[in-house]
């Protein structure tokens, strides 16, 4: 339960920190492009998709025992 919990907290948390660094850069930038500001923007999507990956391997750990007690 608290597994679950925590990467659920966990994407949540990452997705809002993305929106506020991508509202910051556009904010900074006023929508041109700037490599700098790309870096930022990909840095901050990266972290929600390391979020993503640890909900994943959380989901799987607590599914795939009760998946091949069924398949035994």
């Amino acid at each position: 339960m608290l597994g679950r919990a925590l990467a659920i907290f966990t994407v949540i948390s990452a997705e809002f920190t993305n929106t506020v660094v991508e509202a910051l850069v556009d904010l900074i930038v006023r929508h041109h492009f700037d490599l700098n500001a790309k870096h930022a923007k990909d840095v901050a999507a990266g972290a929600v998709l390391c979020a993503a990956s640890f909900a994943v391997v959380v989901g799987l750990l607590i599914f795939v025992p009760h998946l091949l007690k069924l398949l035994n």
